[in-house]
């Protein structure tokens, strides 16, 4: 996570703004908070989404436990990471919840569960859940070495070196539509390979 230093004018800015709401009840620093970062939020959950209606519900979401959580925040790392991170995994809870999970997302949020930890509601994590996450991505890398070579590839490119389709079809000379049906094969194999195991995919 981005750690911050304070004397910078926009970490002050937002610090100065979580105090005033914390320590005061202030709804204006509340407010203004919602208003700097109220369309940087909407627009990243509009990407995993895809749903206009779905992004906005989820942002106001992403906010209310923000705020009911100000206390928890820790003013070593910036605000706008902190939040994201909230509004992220909040997202990534519904979308599991939900069993028309839409196709559009459904890749992009394996990838982001490498790297953003859903534990606790996603405030700062503890030692210890810091050593849990490293372990859920150990146990990750373990679980594509047992793909078949082509379908590692595959994983590799898309989820850890963050290739587009476009990117991968022509690096392995195969057409956009095949990069996805043997994606969604090797993420198949990745289930089942993992089911014994204390995280899921």
């Amino acid at each position: 996570m981005e750690k911050i230093n304070l004397t910078t004018t926009k970490a002050r800015r937002d610090y100065l703004l979580l105090r005033d709401a914390l320590d005061n009840g202030n709804q204006q620093a509340y407010a203004e908070l919602l208003k700097l970062y109220r369309e940087p939020v909407y627009f990243m959950l509009l990407k995993m989404m895809n749903n206009p209606d779905d992004a906005e519900d989820l942002t106001m979401e992403a906010f209310g436990k923000a705020f009911s959580n100000l206390e928890k925040y820790s003013p070593e790392y910036a605000f706008s990471t902190w939040l994201f991170r909230i509004a992220a995994n909040n997202c990534i809870d519904y979308l599991r919840k939900k069993n028309n999970m839409p196709k559009c997302v459904d890749e992009d949020l394996f990838a982001m569960e490498v790297k953003l930890s859903d534990i606790n509601g996603g405030l700062p994590p503890t030692p210890e859940e810091e050593i849990i996450e490293k372990q859920k991505i150990v146990t990750l890398r373990q679980a594509v070495d047992q793909l078949r070579p082509k379908y590692r590839e595959l994983v590799e490119l898309r989820f850890f070196q963050e290739l587009s389709y476009e990117e991968i079809a022509i690096k392995l000379g195969i057409t956009i539509g095949n990069v996805k049906i043997q994606i969604f094969r090797a993420k198949e194999m990745l289930a089942g390979i993992m089911q014994n195991t204390r995280w899921t995919i």
